[in-house]
């Protein structure tokens, strides 16, 4: 037996991890360990012969005490395993042994385990009552992620022509496979770096299985209320109260080892003793109490659990350490955990009614997804809603959000054909990187619309150890880059939502006025010109007077007119003794149709008033209905929300491509030679180095001490030259004060340095060849602890840092990242061509930005990194300096193989 070596290569934890399968269930990955000998072979017990046979190609009805031992005793580098477990069972098994250069097993008896190894043969097997879960897939991800990590390249496989399970997981894994055949056996091998095909697959693979255990949240076929009570003081009453009042088509079984009934339905002493199988549970007992309910819920095999109790992490102390091991426990028996501390979830869907929340009445059924943190809050939104006529599909409040969040939600709102737009409250993001790659995907077809708390402030205090510390201008990024529509306030939330909802999008910006009162409809004028929106014309005063059939008449000219508006606003302020009922109704009949946005300044009313409500079969608003805002400038700063969310979702999406002309393993080598837990400013030369792996040249330059050294380098690099202090504070001060640009002579070069070494007090300089004049820009590498790392571009100067003109993009970043980022910044008109200037070389500027994107993802060491400045010009775009600091790198938590935070 090859030696274990647990001094070189102990046991991964980072490899454990709780994925979601195929069917929404959750399955617990780790490491094999030498003690689970007994329970694989109850495992190997388990499984039928015909899987056996398609296995080990043979019949193999028990493992022998040598196989035993080899396939538990691994050193998780050239011998790797994974156990997949539901509670204390082994319910699949996924291993590599790796091969030598010869072809033979490394870690076979006697081969020693220092061999070379680039390639592994993979094989894993699942039990039968487990299969069709996507198991498979999942231990295929896990493998390639730990071989890559111990430098394996590629796998191999043996596999039965009829095993059409396992050819099938290799066949659509995403990887380049190459087979071959012969006497009834596959042989395969592939490459197991990502693709953009195989990342393309573990995603789509994610968004199912997540989407799938939300779908088990929000569609229970039966649900237990644990804590039930009639007394009207405890939250057990009051949802179990609610649940009954909203009419859940399912059964709804109260837990109370105290009472025969509550409410008059019967109740019953424990979960376990309830008949029937229980898809949801709602658990309102103190949290002191809660490990004897989970004992209980992992019995009856329960799908969900929604926590209302608090004094979890909410409560700080020993709470966090209570609800760590609540959620461990929960995945560990396949459940998922809404909570604690939440206010619950609903979905007034009629083949539904759930309404297992401490809301006394939830909104009517309606096209939008809701997803809230706070419980506080939570009742005080839904009321909110309901009052505003806006309808919902579904709701979720997570409370500590300790296991399902937004990212969860949105996976499971992209495919839910019952949803047509997404409305976030967030207090903290768990993991943003996620969070900006689902938004992004689900933004394209259906709107987001956000609130983020604590702009200022940050998380409270007791959600620390669930967020992840996020600044201003990075939430900014990560919502432009993902389409996500961002509000400040509630009402502003709501005010979107509705346009949203009952109105198409506007194709473009010219926007219709029409109204009662002059006064209003400049307001309105003025309103869309602060939104960048153009009016369609004047605006059309139909007269105080004017009749309800006016009115509408009005209304149609405009929508058909020959300005061709994409959006209308109209303006009814009611004369005395005018009820304006009348007038609604002609404002509706007239929208009704039009194939624009048509909103309403009626009356002072928010949300959907009844007047202007075309209704649905069950008497809820349905689309075709017209908002109502209660000022212009409302009404005029949700248009303009809404039309910027078009116009980004049809702008191209982009692509992530690879620039041309690096060389990855040539970086790479260079990182790998620093200490890699320490940081390491590069020197000038070194950073030269690095960046020219990625096609990112500085202009030639020297480093010299002394004014004959300065001529010398000068003669070298041929005039004319530029003279640059070296030490950090004069050398990127916007004011250039330690810069001595256009020498064109051996006395000019003289002369420059003794300027320097005057105000600097050192003779070393940077000589460096001039570049092409051109527009002076920045571009950095900014370390962000959420999301590793983001880019930020401005151009130079005192202007630029005194307010902070700089744009940003979370990375990775894509052809049309690149193109919005260089234009985002206030001052990015001085590139396109500003007051008759020659515009700069944008498409060279975009290059810079990929290249250094590029960089920065498959380099995560770079911790920081500046090109500063870097000259813009219409002959091209030159880097003349640049600063790199290489480091740990980040926590990526949502690269590699799918898992749950």
């Amino acid at each position: 037996m090859p030696d274990e070596q647990p001094h070189d290569h102990p046991y991964p934890r980072h490899w454990e991890a709780d994925v979601v399968a195929s069917d929404g269930g959750i399955v617990h990955l780790r490491p094999i360990l030498p003690a689970d000998s007994d329970d694989l072979l109850a495992f190997h017990s388990k499984l039928s012969d015909r899987t056996r046979y398609l296995r080990y190609f043979g019949p193999y009805p028990r493992i022998s005490a040598r196989d035993l031992e080899r396939f538990t005793v691994v050193d998780h580098r050239t011998r790797v395993a994974f156990l997949a477990l539901l509670g204390d069972e082994i319910v699949a098994v996924g291993r590599y042994e790796g091969l030598t250069p010869g072809g033979g097993a490394a870690a076979q008896e006697g081969a020693g385990t220092d061999q070379p190894v680039s390639s592994a043969e993979v094989a894993f097997v699942v039990r039968d009552d487990h299969q069709a879960r996507g198991l498979g897939s999942i231990l295929l991800e896990h493998l390639a992620a730990a071989a890559r990590e111990n430098g394996l390249s590629r796998f191999e496989a043996e596999v039965l022509v009829e095993n059409h399970g396992m050819v099938r997981v290799f066949r659509e894994a995403g990887y380049q496979v190459k087979r071959a055949f012969a006497e009834g056996v596959l042989h395969l091998e592939f490459d197991i770096d990502p693709t953009e095909r195989s990342i393309a697959v573990r995603d789509s693979r994610e968004q199912a299985a997540e989407a799938r255990s939300v779908a088990n949240l929000l569609h229970p076929t039966s649900v237990a209320v644990i804590g039930a009570s009639a007394d009207e003081t405890k939250i057990g009453h009051t949802v179990l109260l609610n649940l009954l009042s909203a009419g859940f088509t399912g059964p709804v079984y109260p837990v109370n080892p105290d009472a025969r009934s509550v409410r008059g339905v019967r109740a019953y002493p424990s979960v376990t003793d309830i008949p029937d199988e229980v898809d949801l549970a709602v658990v309102a007992v103190p949290a002191a109490n809660i490990d004897e309910v989970m004992d209980s819920c992992l019995v009856k095999g329960v799908k969900v659990l929604v926590v209302i109790s608090s004094g979890f992490a909410d409560a700080g102390g020993g709470g966090t350490v209570a609800e760590r091991r609540l959620v461990a426990e929960a995945r560990a028996h396949g459940m998922r955990v809404v909570g604690p501390n939440a206010l619950g979830v609903a979905n007034p869907e009629p083949a539904v009614r759930l309404n297992a929340t401490l809301a006394p009445h939830v909104p009517g059924h309606g096209r939008t997804g809701f997803f809230c943190q706070s419980g506080a809050l939570g009742t005080a939104i839904l009321a909110n809603a309901r009052s505003r006529g806006l309808g919902l599909s579904s709701f979720v409040s997570a409370g500590n959000r300790a296991d399902v969040s937004g990212n969860d939600l949105m996976q499971y709102w992209q495919t839910d054909p019952a949803t047509d737009q997404v409305l976030l409250y967030l207090e903290t993001f768990g993991n943003p990187r996620k969070f900006a790659r689902v938004a992004r995907r689900l933004a394209r077809t259906k709107p987001i619309v956000a609130v983020k708390s604590g702009r200022h402030t940050g998380p409270l205090p007791s959600l620390a150890s669930v967020s992840t510390p996020i600044d201003e201008a990075s939430v900014q990024a990560l919502f432009e880059q993902s389409g996500v529509i961002r509000v400040q306030t509630l009402p502003q939330l709501f005010d979107t939502a509705l346009l949203l909802a009952y109105q198409p999008m506007p194709a473009g910006r010219r926007v219709a006025v029409v109204g009662n009162s002059t006064a209003v409809n400049l307001l309105v004028a003025d309103g869309l010109l602060d939104e960048g929106l153009e009016p369609a014309g004047d605006p059309v005063d139909v007269g105080t007077q004017g009749s309800p059939a006016a009115f509408a008449d009005a209304v149609r000219t405009s929508l058909a007119g020959p300005d061709e508006p994409d959006a209308l606003i109209a303006v009814f302020v009611p004369p005395v003794a005018v009820e304006g009922t009348a007038h609604a109704h002609a404002l509706r009949d007239a929208a009704d149709g039009a194939g624009v946005p048509v909103l309403a300044v009626f009356l002072a009313v928010e949300g959907v008033p009844a007047e202007l409500s075309v209704l649905d079969e069950d008497g809820n608003p349905r689309r075709g209905s017209v908002p109502s805002y209660a000022s212009p400038e409302r009404a005029t700063a949700t248009l303009g929300r809404v039309t910027r969310y078009a116009e980004w979702r049809n702008t191209p999406v982009g692509e992530f491509v690879v620039p041309e002309d690096i060389d990855t393993e040539a970086a790479r080598s260079m990182v790998a030679s620093f200490e890699p837990d320490t940081e390491n400013v590069l020197s000038d030369a070194v950073a030269a180095r690095l960046l020219a792996c990625y096609g990112l040249d500085v202009i030639t330059f020297r480093r010299v001490q002394g004014v004959q050294a300065a001529v010398a380098a000068a003669e070298e690099l041929g005039y004319p030259v530029v003279i640059k202090a070296t030490a950090d504070q004069w050398r990127h001060r916007g004011d250039f004060v330690g810069v001595r640009l256009d020498l064109i002579s051996a006395d000019a070069v003289r002369s420059a340095h003794a300027e320097l070494c005057r105000l600097t007090g050192s003779e070393d300089v940077y000589v460096q060849r001039m570049a092409p004049k051109g527009t002076s820009c920045k571009l950095e590498v900014v370390d962000d602890p959420s999301f590793g790392s983001l880019l930020a571009f401005g151009l130079s100067g005192m202007a630029t840092e005194l307010l902070d003109d700089r744009a940003y993009r979370v990375l990775p970043v894509s052809t049309e990242d690149a193109k919005r980022l260089v234009r985002a910044p206030r001052a990015a008109p001085l590139l396109t061509g500003y007051r008759g200037t020659a515009p700069v070389d944008l498409d060279a500027l975009e290059d810079v930005v990929l290249r250094v994107g590029r960089l920065t993802e498959d380099i995560p060491q770079v911790r920081s990194l500046a090109l500063d400045p870097v000259l813009a010009s219409p002959e091209g775009v030159f880097v003349t300096g640049a600063r790199v600091t290489i480091g740990p790198p980040p926590s990526r938590r949502d690269a590699g193989p799918r898992r749950l935070a």
